[in-house]
């Protein structure tokens, strides 16, 4: 879990940290998933991170504090996490509306200027990013959190 912490600070890809430390990805992933890591895996992970070695040695699996899955981060942290992930989607979403408009505007004005049908695909498309960027910040949710408890107290009997 500290390997992702750390990894995230930094904003890097798990490819990216692969890249650089020399390790593949897929042992990247089984050490964020809290998969024993070798020696020579922690010591180049120490080295990409300018950290101790001894900082990325996992405790004592004895010991009660050893977090032994990514459950065992905080509520909070995973709700950080995830709405992170949902706001990377939109960016990304709204970088590929911006890059293949701009290419179909070059090519409408190539091959017939005189009808920009562009316009649809844009207009149509970008309802779809207005949408998701409403529901990532929050602005729209009809099916958001709070929908989804009271759904449950109802399934579960309870009062709302």
């Amino acid at each position: 879990m500290l390997i992702q912490k750390l990894r995230l600070q930094r904003g890097w890809s798990q490819q990216q940290l692969a890249d650089l430390s020399g390790l593949s990805v897929r042992t990247i992933q089984r050490l964020e998933q809290g998969q024993v890591a070798s020696t020579e895996s922690l010591k180049s992970l120490a080295a990409v991170f300018e950290i101790d070695f001894s900082t990325l040695q996992e405790p004592d699996m004895n010991t009660a504090t050893a977090p032994t899955t990514p459950a065992a981060f905080d509520a909070e942290e995973a709700l950080a996490f995830a709405q992170v992930r949902k706001l990377k989607g939109f960016y990304l979403h709204l970088a590929q509306y911006a890059i293949v408009v701009t290419l179909l505007l070059g090519i409408n004005l190539w091959t017939r200027p005189q009808y920009l049908w562009v316009g649809w695909v844009a207009m149509g498309w970008g309802i779809g990013v207005l949408f998701h960027g409403l529901r990532v910040f929050e602005r729209f949710s009809p099916f958001g959190a709070d929908w989804e408890k009271k759904e449950v107290e109802k399934r579960l009997g309870r009062k709302i």
